[in-house]
């Protein structure tokens, strides 16, 4: 009997394709996948042969549907195995395996293919439960960089396998496209491609798809350019299939938020090219041109948060005004000019509305400052005056916005009023620019040194930010120029104001030669060149007055009164700071009446023109001379002036002006003494506490007061001084040297500190009534400009009295001003720059053994200030919208660092020290005895 025979009957394709679906898809496969995973991955599959591995283990999951690999293979990533080492040896199978399937197989690309497929199935109707397990896949997609090990191979981490993973999705959407033939239907394939982009974005790695998607529809611009002569219209790119692809994408795009994301780094990304504004324009136009015009969304994300919320280099500005704003490509800019879109004036209305409110000059920063201007700026280049009429109190908030900033001590916020006002000027009449700084000329930089340039940002990866170390306000004057610019702001922001005004009405007819209320004529009087006019004449008792030399205060006083003969006071002025520095003893008499003259003074009317800031300087160093010779006499006089409503903004910055560089002259006073004989019991010669004794061995140096190497601060005082050897000594010592001066001929040159003993009679008077408003007074609001002076006249006293006992004395007044809620939360960012600077020098100027027994007594206005300042500048660090501020308060943050480092080791020299002495009497145990830092 014959065996019988067997034979294999193969399924057709169709059969066989069908059986493959219903494993791949039913409960088999996930059910054998983790039995491959989990049991013959940690103990067979080493022992596997490689060829097996491949046609056997590998195929398995490589010929199934990438859907279903990547629902079986990520999830197990997170899951752990028995022991540590199956763990590993699990996860790198499963590692290897996502890299086989998805990257080197490209999986991704097949996964949109099989989405494409699925909705040909359900004739291209997105069901619920389709769109939900899209959203799955594409989750799970994006999220292997997040579930690998770290010691996974860098082909997953996120920002290759993202770039492959984006190269792989826009090439399998093209090839649907394809199929679809460009038809406008909701794909899931496109669906697809969009939820991962949106998984990608919330990830982080939007810059990775950006970077692939700009070279492929830059291609297509650029063909679109190179094949049409003429202007590009959107008929023609319309008419194009590939441009459909595009659109389609971006709308597939459901996520807000991602969308946002991708146009902010479409615009990034194309600022760091060489990429022309035509082709940018093309870009924006087939990416979002459909979205903008039918979609709220869109249109809100350009005008509202691009241009009032961001802050996009200059170029991206431009691009975003050309495309929402404009709505016309760059090269067509002169047949567009006289028809414009009625979203051009709705958006100009909307930036001119924002940028004149004083609240966004107060509370945003210079970036965004400077960001807006230059929107509104670029949009004015492009109205005409009828427009401007026809726009809604557009003139009116124009004008609001410039004199706001043109009051500003900021010079940054001048400049943006002045090229504002130049700009506006030439719209009203163009003939006649406007132009109110000596600085703005056209073309206007609408950078002003702020918003980052475009050759700039290729390389701003690369460079490293750099932490700024700023212990002092920033003036804004340069020169005494600029100083007297900022005394007279006030004057010269209504006289700029009248000038706009005036530009409102062209109308008014005006002579051209006419100047002044003088006439001009051309022709020339003959007479005047006749012989008679050139006879000579006696000169010799002509301005007999003008030769004569002051010799006496009140003379020069009362020269300084006659406003009528400007030469006289120009002579006052020139003879006072040299009389008033030889401290007659008239001084302490008439030093009330030249402060009072000199103050009154009006250095623009009696100079010569072009010599105002000559004599502007005169001044200042005669009452600056006043305050250093006969200080309390002159102080007396000046802070009652300071809060008068007879003096203007520009005298009361005068006045603070003075009494700071007085302060700090007073300050670096230097006196030199003949040093004091051996031998005698009492000083003839009075010098501070802290200063060591001057007796010592015969032949001893001067005491010189030295820093400390290495250190930021000096908290303390340090003295050296020289000390010859003792007979038979050769080598010097540490702080020893030979000295072949005698005693009896050697002097001391003192860098005597004279501040301390006026700095209550500086401060004290100045710090009251800071806060109340009467006629012509309102520091907290309308002059805030002397506000800021004023805190950092007062800083100044305490930096200059550091490490003396009048610095503890006054820092707790000084510190219950500017905790004040209506000083240290100013609305204006120059008064918050003061208040930032006071507090470094407080911090600066306390003695750490001061500041230890504060703590130790329970002194709560030392503690409690010192507490306020480190929150408080911690607060502004990392909300101020100012970046001056935000610096400045780090600076601040570090100085009380320190300080607390330094205020500890007082403290622990005085425990040492006490437990070293004999024991102290019971009332007197709890004294801290402050240590020493005096080097003999």
């Amino acid at each position: 009997m014959s065996a019988p025979e067997i034979s294999v009957v193969l399924p057709k394709d169709g059969e066989r394709n069908c059986w493959k679906n219903a494993f791949y898809r039913g409960s088999a496969f996930p059910a054998l996948s983790r039995i491959l995973l989990y049991n013959v991955a940690s103990k067979w599959l080493a022992d596997f042969p490689k060829l097996a591995r491949k046609q056997v283990y590998d195929s398995f999951f490589v010929e199934g549907p990438t859907t279903e690999i990547v629902q079986a293979l990520v999830p197990s990533l997170k899951q752990k195995g028995s022991t540590k080492d199956d763990f590993n040896v699990i996860c790198s199978n499963i590692e290897r395996l996502l890299m086989l399937c998805l990257l080197e197989n490209e999986g991704v690309r097949l996964m949109v293919g099989e989405f494409g497929l699925l909705d040909e199935q359900d004739n291209n109707i997105l069901k619920p439960d389709k769109v939900t397990f899209i959203s799955r896949i594409s989750q799970l997609l994006s999220s292997i960089p997040d579930k690998v090990r770290l010691r996974a191979s860098s082909a997953l981490s996120s920002h290759s396998f993202f770039r492959r993973v984006a190269n792989q999705l826009l090439t399998g959407a093209e090839e649907r496209a394809v199929q679809l033939n460009c038809n406008a239907i909701p794909d899931a394939a496109f669906l697809f491609v969009g939820e991962t982009f949106s998984h990608v974005c919330r990830r982080g790695s939007i810059d990775v798809i950006v970077a692939e998607v700009i070279p492929r529809i830059l291609s297509l611009v650029q063909s679109f350019l190179s094949s049409n002569a003429n202007l590009v219209v959107p008929d023609v790119i319309n008419s194009n299939p590939k441009s459909h692809f595009w659109l389609n994408m971006v709308e597939a795009i459901k996520d807000q938020y991602a969308v946002e994301k991708f146009s902010e780094e479409m615009l990034r990304q194309l600022a760091s090219t060489s990429i022309s504004d035509v082709e940018v324009y093309w870009i924006l136009w087939i990416l979002f041109s459909k979205n903008f015009k039918f979609g709220s969304f869109v249109r809100g994300m350009f005008v509202d948060k691009f241009l009032l919320w961001k802050v996009f280099p200059l170029c991206c500005l431009r691009w975003i005004l050309q495309f929402a704003v404009f709505e016309c490509p760059p090269n067509s800019d002169a047949q567009m000019e006289g028809r414009k879109t009625p979203h051009f004036l709705n958006s100009l209305q909307l930036l001119i509305s924002i940028w004149s409110r004083r609240e966004f000059v107060q509370s945003s920063s210079m970036e965004q400052q400077a960001y807006l201007t230059a929107a509104v700026g670029l949009c004015l280049e492009r109205i005409s005056k009828e427009e401007l009429d026809a726009t809604k109190d557009a003139l009116s908030n124009i004008l609001q916005g410039v004199s706001c900033r043109l009051e500003s001590p900021i010079d940054l916020v001048r400049r943006m009023a002045s090229s504002i006002a130049l700009v506006f000027s030439k719209v009203v009449d163009p003939k006649n620019p406007l132009y109110l700084d000596d600085n703005c000329c056209e073309p206007v930089d609408w950078e002003f040194g702020m918003l980052p340039q475009r050759k700039q940002i290729a390389a701003a990866s690369h460079n490293e930010d750099e932490n700024k170390s700023k212990l002092f306000l920033r003036e804004d004057r340069k020169s005494a120029s600029d100083e007297k610019k900022q005394r007279v702001i006030k004057h010269k922001s209504a006289e700029n104001n009248a000038l706009i005004q005036e530009l409102a009405d062209p109308d008014e007819n005006r002579n051209p030669v006419e100047v002044n209320g003088e006439h001009f004529s051309g022709e020339e009087d003959d007479d005047d060149s006749s012989d008679s006019s050139l006879k000579p004449y006696d000169l010799s008792d002509d301005d007999t007055d003008l030769q004569r030399k002051f010799s006496q205060l009140g003379d020069i006083a009362a020269a300084l009164r006659k406003h009528d003969d400007p030469d006289g006071v120009e002579k006052a002025l020139d003879a006072a700071e040299k009389l008033i520095r030889a401290s007659p003893d008239e001084l302490s008499h008439n030093s009330g009446d030249l402060v009072k003259a000199l103050v009154h003074v009006r250095c623009s009317d009696v100079a010569m023109e072009g010599e105002e800031d000559s004599a502007e300087e005169k001044r200042q160093k005669a009452l600056v001379a006043l305050l250093v010779t006969c200080p309390f006499e002159s102080l007396d006089v000046m802070t009652k002036m300071l809060y008068s409503s007879n003096i203007d903004v520009g005298q009361r910055i005068l006045i603070i002006d003075i009494m700071t560089e007085a302060a700090q002259e007073l300050c670096n006073t230097k006196v030199v003494k003949r040093e004091q004989k051996q031998g005698e019991l009492v000083s003839a010669v009075s010098q501070p506490w802290y200063i060591p004794s001057s007796r010592g061995p015969p032949g001893a140096g001067p005491w010189k007061e030295v820093s400390e190497p290495g250190t930021f601060l000096s908290w303390s005082h340090r003295y050296e001084r020289e000390i010859p050897s003792r007979p038979g000594q050769t080598k010097a010592g540490k702080s020893r040297k030979w000295s072949l001066g005698k005693a009896k001929d050697l002097q001391v040159e003192w860098s005597q500190n004279r501040f301390p003993l006026y700095a209550a009679a500086f401060m004290l008077p100045a710090m009251q009534g800071f806060d109340k408003r009467k006629h012509g007074v309102d520091l907290l609001n309308r002059d805030f400009i002397v506000l800021g002076k004023l805190i950092y006249m007062l800083g100044v006293c305490m930096k200059c009295m550091a490490m003396h006992p009048e610095a503890s004395a006054l820092a707790p007044a000084l510190l219950d001003m500017i905790r004040s809620r209506d000083v240290s939360n100013h609305a204006e960012a120059y008064v918050r720059r003061s208040v930032l600077f006071a507090a470094s020098c407080i911090l600066i100027a306390l003695h750490p053994t001061y500041v230890a027994s504060s703590l130790i007594e329970g002194n709560q206005e030392i503690s409690g200030g010192l507490e306020w300042i480190r929150t408080w500048a911690l607060h502004v660090s990392e909300a101020d919208p100012d970046t001056e501020c935000a610096s400045m308060a780090l600076t601040c943050l570090q100085l009380h660092a320190e300080m607390a480092l330094q205020t500890s080791r007082a403290l622990e020299a005085a425990d040492q020290f006490k437990a070293q002495t004999r024991t102290l009497p019971p009332k007197l145990d709890n004294i801290i005895i402050p240590f020493s830092s005096t080097k003999f």
